[in-house]
């Protein structure tokens, strides 16, 4: 019987230098998309898979993460009783479902080490990665939903991958492969940013990861590559080699809000959503009466 998926792992310890100097001192996973940080954002996704253990890798500086995920008992005594105690419904909800666990990546050497520095959080189990700064939304099932569910048949390490356009390969890990199922490919080979005219393909990988815990060893013994980093493609690739990797091609959309273009696609198209939830809420509503 394979081990269900019940951590998820976020790597949170890098400067968001793309965002200075508001990430001087709040940290890039705290932005807010509307109302909610965008580390928020990414735990639902993993809850709504059935994950309810949050593993967190932080660095110097990321305090205000360990404090969101936490009870404030001084503003929870301000505002109950209020017209705005219902700002803390969602938050409390997620609070109250999940648990929480901290580890620190001293140096940034990279996903693939920060990913090694949350294996005393992991253990030896399967787990997801999910990267705070793509933020998906389906129509349907969450991403980390649909991997958790291919996980369940192929019982093997997963990574998310999108078509994009051949030019931006150079800031992407990029995959070819052979497919297996429509959107499923094997992996045969796994590039970190290469310039478009030695990219295996287009199909780039994207912030969420479902991993097998042998991992971990490969990591360790995982060179440095692309920028004197470990690389998590480079580890993958030696995975893929010895056994099977899988690439997924999610339903749904994937903001880069790593980015600020990005970052404000992400902040327009959530307004617009929630405007029409609302108004589907009030004609819901209205319908009743």
């Amino acid at each position: 019987m394979t081990n269900p998926i019940k951590k998820c792992l976020f790597p949170a310890a890098g400067y968001g230098t793309r965002f200075l100097p508001a990430t001087k001192a709040t940290p890039k996973e705290m932005l807010p998309v509307l109302t909610k940080p965008l580390i928020q954002y990414g735990v639902e996704e993993a809850l709504a898979a059935g994950i309810e253990n949050m593993a967190i890798v932080t660095g110097r500086g990321k305090r205000a993460i360990e404090d969101h995920f936490d009870i404030s008992y001084e503003l929870e005594h301000q505002i109950k009783g209020t017209s705005k105690e219902h700002y803390l419904t969602e938050i409390r909800s997620v609070i109250t479902k999940c648990t929480f666990s901290y580890t620190r990546q001293i140096e940034m050497k990279g996903l693939g080490h920060a990913i090694l520095c949350g294996e005393n959080l992991i253990g030896d189990q399967p787990f997801a990665v999910l990267l705070a700064d793509d933020l998906c939304d389906s129509s349907s099932k969450g991403v980390l939903s649909q991997m958790v569910d291919l996980y369940k048949k192929y019982h093997c390490s997963i990574v998310a991958i999108e078509e994009i356009p051949k030019e931006d390969t150079n800031k992407y890990g990029v995959i070819a492969g052979n497919e297996i199922e429509p959107g499923i490919f094997m992996v045969k080979d796994m590039v970190e940013k290469p310039e478009p005219e030695v990219a295996p393909s287009n199909l780039a990988i994207i912030g969420r990861y479902i991993l097998t815990p042998d991992i971990f060893d490969i990591i360790r013994e995982t060179k440095p590559g692309k920028g004197g980093e470990i690389q998590i493609t480079d580890a993958l690739l030696t995975q893929a080699r010895k056994g099977m990797v899988l690439a997924y091609k999610f339903e749904g959309q994937r903001f880069d809000c790593g980015s600020i273009d990005g970052f404000v696609k992400a902040t327009n198209y959530f307004y617009d959503k929630s405007i029409k939830d609302d108004k589907k809420q009030e004609k819901k509503d209205n319908g009743k009466k």
